[in-house]
C-alpha cells in the first residue's frame, strides 16, 4: 500500500472514534460541520487505509488489541507528526553518545532525523535503522541478533533480549502501539515487548515517541508505565487526564513544534 498522508479533519476524526467509540455518519457530519458526502468520502479513505471500519450507518475503530495496523499504513499515519517527533528528539541527542533504538517508524523517523551527529554508538533490533544509519559517517552501528520478523524487519524473541543485556546504554528510544488511560504502555507482540523491556532496563534514561494517536490506544501486551519513561516526546498536547500521571511519574514531556513555529 502507498503512504498515506491524513488531513487535519481525517486525523481529528480518527481520533474522535478512538476516544469517544462508534460513530454514526451523521453525528461525524454535525460534528465537523461538514456535508454526509464529505463524511463518506473520508471514512472511504479511512477504511481503505484500514484505519477504520464501516458497518450500516456508521464507523468504529478498525483492528484489535491482538493485531497492529501494517507496517506501510504505519509508515503513512501521522508523518508529519513522526518527523517533528523525530527533529525534536535529535536537537535533544547530544554528540558522542550511546543509544539503543527500537522496532517502530518514529524510531525510524528519528533515525533519519540523526544524519548530522557524530560520534553516536547505535544498538538497534530494526534492520531498517542499521542499514539507514550504517551510512551516516562517524556512527557506529551493532544490531542485535535473533529472529528478523518478516512483517517490519524486526528482530526478536530471547536471543535479542540476551544480546541486548551486554550493554548499558545513555539513552534508550523506544516507540509504543498505545498509552491507556491509566498510564500503561502497551504493544501487541510479546517478543518485541520483552526486548523494549530490556532497552528500558538497559538505558541510563528512557525517552518515549509516540505520536497522539497513540494515547487511549489499546494493544495487548503491557510493557512498562510511563512512570518508566524520563521524557515523552509527543507532536500534542496530551489530555488532561494524563497530566497528573506525567507529574506522578516525574515525566518531562516535549511536544514538537509545528510547522513553521520557532522550536
Amino acid at each position: 500500500m502507498t503512504h498515506m498522508n491524513l488531513n487535519p479533519r481525517q486525523t481529528q476524526l480518527v481520533d474522535d472514534v478512538r476516544i469517544h467509540g462508534p460513530q454514526t455518519i451523521e453525528a461525524l457530519a454535525e460534528r465537523f460541520h461538514v456535508t454526509l458526502q464529505t463524511v463518506r468520502r473520508d471514512v472511504q479513505r479511512l477504511a481503505d487505509a484500514g484505519l477504520l471500519s464501516r458497518f450500516h450507518g456508521g464507523v468504529r475503530l478498525a483492528g484489535s488489541t491482538t493485531e497492529n495496523i501494517g507496517y506501510r499504513q504505519r509508515q503513512g499515519m501521522a508523518s508529519d507528526a513522526k518527523t517533528r517527533i523525530a527533529q525534536a528528539v535529535a536537537e535533544r541527542v547530544p554528540n558522542g553518545c550511546s543509544l539503543i533504538m527500537n522496532i517502530g517508524t518514529t524510531t525510524e523517523a528519528v533515525a533519519r532525523a540523526l544524519s548530522q551527529h557524530r560520534g553516536l554508538r547505535v544498538i538497534t533490533n530494526n534492520l531498517h535503522i542499521a542499514s539507514l544509519m550504517s551510512t551516516y559517517p562517524d556512527c557506529e552501528v551493532i544490531v542485535a541478533g535473533g529472529q528478523v520478523r518478516s512483517a517490519d524487519q524486526g528482530i526478536v524473541g530471547e536471543a535479542a533480549v540476551n544480546f541486548l543485556r551486554q550493554f548499558k546504554v545513555d539513552i534508550g528510544l523506544i516507540g509504543i502501539s498505545g498509552i491507556e488511560a491509566d498510564g500503561t504502555l502497551r504493544d501487541y507482540d510479546y517478543r518485541e515487548v520483552t526486548v523494549a523491556r530490556t532497552i528500558i532496563e538497559q538505558s541510563r534514561e528512557v525517552w518515549l515517541a509516540a505520536d497522539h494517536t497513540k494515547f487511549n490506544r489499546p494493544a495487548m501486551v503491557e510493557l512498562a508505565h510511563l512512570s518508566d519513561i524520563d521524557i515523552l516526546f509527543t507532536d500534542e498536547p496530551p489530555h488532561a487526564a494524563f497530566t497528573p500521571l506525567l507529574e506522578q511519574g516525574n515525566v518531562t514531556c516535549i511536544v514538537a513544534s509545528p510547522p513553521h513555529s520557532p522550536a
